[in-house]
């Protein structure tokens, strides 16, 4: 096992979700100095909502119908975008950012949690990013069963 994952797991250690995502936000960013936004948004019966960030302030509500985040939900699958402006429904919470990665997060086979993470540039993410936020997605999905968060 790499380190960042041992250390995923260790931040995910904690009890209290939010603490715990709160930090694991935290050490998102600041492993990778090309992100301007890392976080999370929690899905909701009638739309996602902003969780624990680290980055400018976020929109609180995206709908399931808009976004990459929308698209995340509905399609059920990862979704990595080289340029967020491409995207016809884009919602610019940050007019700074250009490109996008977002991971589902499940629990009793359903997603209840979205990995969001943002960049200034374009083509930021790479496939070994998304395999990588796929692995801290199993993480968390260990932690609630754990923790019993939901």
């Amino acid at each position: 096992m790499n380190v960042y994952i041992e250390q995923v797991k260790a931040i995910l250690e904690e009890e209290n979700m939010i603490a715990a995502l709160s930090n694991l936000s935290a050490f998102i960013k600041q492993e990778d100095d090309g992100l301007n936004w890392a976080g999370f948004y929690f899905v909701t019966k009638t739309d996602m909502v902003l969780g624990p960030f680290q980055g400018k302030v976020a929109c609180t509500h995206i709908p399931f119908t808009k976004g990459v985040l929308g698209s995340t939900y509905r399609s059920n699958n990862p979704q990595r975008i080289d340029n967020v402006h491409a995207i016809k429904d884009h919602i610019a919470c940050d007019s700074a950012s250009n490109s996008e990665l977002c991971v589902p997060v499940y629990h009793n086979k359903q997603m209840v949690l979205i990995i969001d993470l943002d960049s200034s540039s374009f083509n930021h993410f790479t496939k070994e990013d998304e395999e990588k936020m796929l692995q801290v997605a199993t993480c968390i999905e260990q932690a609630i069963l754990q923790h019993s968060w939901y």
